[in-house]
């Protein structure tokens, strides 16, 4: 029954369809389509009417392209010059690492002998061409008969530095008529030991021609500061010291060069050339060395007798004499220089050659100890000369 029902719904809807009658909307739909057929054929002829339009607009359309065309090819250009420059940057940057990738290599085996050079000309070539490469040069001036102080200074100037160079000459121009050039020692063998041992990377050992050939006949000459202590007792040592370092600097031409406190005067003196002489070249301070007990390391140790060995700490028990004074309050410059010059008296053999507290940074002499100061001693005993210095601060941040 339910089907019977749903049939004569099917066929009247299909009746209603087919068989209705046409409804009074039908003639608008035929005027709509000649309207826009009339439309269109109006559009057709306006267009067909203006050609200079048209043209325009197609000159207009080509010079669009050609300008993004254009720019196309610039910005092209552009990213093929910015990949050029950062393929350029990478690969220097690649040549540095390589350099010192393979310096690091090299070390990391253990113990790799120094390059020994003896004159100027390699050092020079090696040094330019490593400067090429973008690499840090470190240099270290001695005279030889190396000790821990000096592999201290090494080790500073290898933790700074790509390469480092260090010279061994022993300079007859800070040398006295009466003093010890002849006898002063020159283990070579074991100086470049300590050298591999340190890493350094070049060893400059020229001959006294190399340095000084025949008719060389320029020297530096040291001012006000090397008027006393050490300048007063050695008249000339300072000239020759300074003449000598000016000659190396310039032969290895270093980023920065590493010396020691424990020759105060003579690197306050170095640090004033290379300032009045506008030297591209970084003057690297580096503490005193000490022996356990307080000596401080020095070539002229060697000369010491096993007894003369232990009467030397009383220069060390001097500066820290001096110290604790400031530490109690202590500001007078005489007196603090007299606390540490009794010290060094009550030892037998020892004869002081001067105690004075001087201005920690110019060495000039001072009335009162209101800022860092530095107190110097010079010695003598069983015929040797030990200098030895420590900073007086008037407050308690350290003790030599």
């Amino acid at each position: 029954m339910a089907s019977a029902t749903k049939k004569p719904a099917a066929q009247k809807t299909t009746a209603q369809k087919v068989g209705a009658r046409p409804t009074a909307k039908a003639p608008a739909k035929k005027k709509a389509t000649k309207d826009t057929t009339a439309t269109k054929k109006s559009a057709r002829g306006t267009t067909k009417a203006s050609p200079a339009t048209a043209t325009a607009m197609k000159k207009a359309t080509k010079d669009t392209a050609a300008t993004q065309k254009s720019a196309r090819v610039m910005t092209k250009a552009t990213a093929t010059k910015a990949t050029a420059t950062k393929a350029t940057a990478t690969k220097a940057t690649a040549t540095k690492a390589t350099a010192t990738k393979a310096t690091a290599t090299a070390r990391a085996g253990g113990r790799r002998d120094a390059t020994l050079l003896s004159t100027a000309s390699e050092v020079q070539g090696r040094m330019l061409a490593a400067r090429a490469r973008g690499l840090t040069v470190g240099f270290v001036p001695t005279m030889g008969a190396l000790h821990a102080g000096h592999a201290a200074l090494f080790e500073e100037a290898r933790r700074r530095a790509d390469i480092v160079v260090v010279s061994i000459f022993v300079n007859p121009k800070q040398f006295g008529p009466k003093e010890d050039l002849s006898r002063y020692p020159r283990p070579l063998a074991d100086d470049l030991a300590l050298c591999a041992r340190c890493g350094v990377d070049y060893v400059f050992h020229p001959s006294l021609d190399e340095l000084y050939p025949a008719g060389f006949d320029t020297k530096l000459v040291a001012g006000a500061l090397a008027a006393d202590l050490e300048g007063a007792a050695r008249p000339g040592h300072f000239d020759g010291v300074l003449t000598v370092v000016n000659l190396l600097l310039s032969i290895v031409q270093p980023h920065f060069a590493v010396f020691g406190e424990k020759d105060y005067q003579q690197l306050q003196l170095v640090r004033r050339m290379v300032a009045d002489l506008r030297m591209p070249v970084e003057i690297v301070p580096m503490p005193v060395v000490r022996d356990i007990d307080g000596l401080a390391l020095s070539s002229r140790n060697a000369y010491l007798s096993a007894e003369d060995r232990k009467k030397a700490t009383c220069v060390y028990r001097a500066l820290v004499a001096g110290q604790d004074a400031v530490q109690r309050g202590e500001t007078d410059p005489g007196a603090i220089a007299t606390v540490a010059r009794g010290v060094v008296r009550a030892v037998d053999g020892v004869e002081v050659a001067y105690a004075a507290v001087r201005d920690g940074r110019s060495l000039k002499a001072i009335d009162k100890l209101e800022q860092p100061g530095r107190l110097l001693l010079a010695v003598k005993l069983g015929g040797v000369r030990l200098i030895d210095n420590g900073p007086l601060f008037p407050d308690a941040r350290w003790k030599p």
